[in-house]
């Protein structure tokens, strides 16, 4: 029966033609290459090269099983590789962008996704804004992100939309959340709006001033402040009104501010939330992990949205 080590002895002597050069290449006695060879063509039958002095010449047979061995050294080379980074990759670290709304109401799912498959991996997840983590990517701190795509750049990068979560007017006042929130009446409103040192580049807020851009106003804000969560007791506490993702409802409502209500804008409007990594970039097997999981997680939270 043919042996890993069979092979590799034959295909050492083909190359130099030479079993004492063959035996120098391995580390072994020159010896043990002969006898290894001569095991193979008594498994064979048939003789694999010709002692022309000191050297050897590989016989038809030799040259026709060349190849064969090649491929099979080769799988077996693949194989260790693959085993050893599966091993790698179960006991690594894992990291992964994502921006301050969808990991509130994403992460710890996708956290557990991730250790459910790999409970020996350690896990990061980076990031409090879109443009924070896209930042963080151009830099190449992070191969993949989940950002929302109003805030996304394209120079550079690949983006794939991969979901859409509606944006939603949340009051404590009944009559403010009896029906969808028009322009004009959100350019009158007393706002809390989260993410104050990213207001700029803040995707909620580029929606919104997209929004109002027919009524020549912005977004007019009463307070401001860093966290969503914050915003979201200051609406429970009746101090202000706000914008928020509809994931975000589900999440805080409940707990932070539990006598407020929602209704959507009129026109609705939407935060979409896409897959990003640099263009050029080859992935590796623990970001292509991410972003499966990762898109499986916001698709059964926010409206799927379906590449074209």
């Amino acid at each position: 029966m043919l042996s890993v080590h069979q092979l590799t002895c034959f295909l050492a002597a083909y190359e130099h033609g030479s079993l004492t050069r063959a035996a120098e290449e391995l580390g072994y006695a020159q010896p043990s290459v002969s006898e290894q060879i001569r095991a193979l063509e008594k498994s064979l039958g048939v003789p694999l090269f010709r002692r022309v002095g000191r050297g050897v010449v590989p016989t038809t047979v030799g040259d026709t099983l060349r190849p064969y061995a090649e491929r099979v050294l080769a799988s077996i080379d693949d194989a260790e590789r693959a085993v050893q980074s599966v091993k790698s990759f179960e006991t690594g670290t894992i990291r992964f962008g994502m921006f301050g709304a969808a990991r509130l109401y994403a992460g710890a799912g996708l956290v557990a996704d991730v250790l459910q498959r790999y409970p020996g991996v350690r896990v990061e997840l980076v990031g409090q804004n879109s443009a924070d983590v896209q930042e963080e990517l151009r830099r190449g701190r992070l191969e993949a992100a989940m950002i929302a795509v109003a805030a996304a750049t394209s120079e550079g990068m690949a983006i794939t939309p991969v979901a859409r979560d509606e944006l939603v007017y949340i009051s404590t006042d009944p009559e403010r959340v009896a029906s969808p929130v028009t322009a004009h009446r959100l350019a009158q409103a007393s706002l809390v709006m989260p993410e104050t040192t990213w207001r700029a580049t803040d995707s909620t807020r580029i929606v919104l001033r997209q929004m109002l851009h027919e009524t020549g106003r912005n977004p007019a804000t009463r307070i401001e402040v860093e966290d969503i969560e914050t915003a979201v007791e200051l609406v429970g506490m009746g101090l202000a009104d706000s914008v928020v993702p509809r994931g975000v409802v589900d999440e805080l409502l409940p707990r932070l501010a539990p006598d407020a209500g929602y209704v959507s804008l009129r026109p609705r409007q939407f935060d979409t939330i896409a897959i990003v990594h640099r263009a050029d970039a080859t992935l590796s097997p623990a970001a292509r992990l991410m972003i499966e999981l990762a898109t499986a997680r916001i698709q059964a939270i926010a409206e799927p949205v379906r590449p074209r």
